[in-house]
């Protein structure tokens, strides 16, 4: 089903490791979609950090080919909006 939807949005990625298993069903879920649907990601982590996140292998190569050379990327500057809020 998430092969088909229009938009997958991947909300906070690295919040948890990802075992092995869980890193092939992401490339093979990415590999689905590329080109084809659309996908959006977001994470705390800045995206240098990544590949290291993904294991550092050819399977982090492999997801990071298919999320980052096909992407638009927006990169946030600045403090928390939640602590921002909490002191006003």
């Amino acid at each position: 089903q998430l092969r088909r939807t229009d938009l997958l949005i991947l909300d906070d990625l690295g919040l948890e490791d990802l075992n092995h298993n869980a890193l092939i069903d992401l490339l093979n879920l990415l590999e689905d979609r590329v080109g084809r649907k659309s996908t959006i990601v977001s994470a705390q982590m800045p995206i240098s950090k990544w590949h290291e996140y993904f294991g550092g292998d050819a399977t982090a190569d492999a997801i990071m080919d298919r999320l980052i050379h096909t992407s638009e990327q927006i990169q946030l500057k600045g403090g928390s909006m939640r602590a921002k809020a909490k002191k006003g």
